[in-house]
């Protein structure tokens, strides 16, 4: 609790020295939570978005491409060879 001391028509109040360092450390935590939860947020919103495509390498040219998710098979853009997607 805080001490009330009377000093003239005026109240001050006191506080322990272990209430300030825990009135500072939860403002200092609570202001780095928050600095977190907004970047995160300002991440999400300007990062791109992962795409559905599926990748491909030609075996006979090694030309790296994307095509559609809903393909199996792709044609080679350059070569004209049939591919089939790369697992990661």
């Amino acid at each position: 609790m805080a001490n009330n001391a009377v000093a003239g028509n005026e109240q001050v109040l006191t506080m322990s020295p272990d209430k300030l360092i825990l009135l500072y450390t939860t403002a200092t935590l609570g202001a780095i939570c928050a600095a977190a939860i907004y970047s995160e947020f300002r991440k999400r919103r300007f990062d791109p978005t992962q795409s559905a495509d599926h990748i491909f390498r030609c075996k006979k040219c090694a030309f790296v491409y994307t095509d559609d998710a809903d393909v199996d098979l792709s044609r080679c853009p350059q070569c004209g060879g049939m591919n089939e997607a790369i697992e990661f």
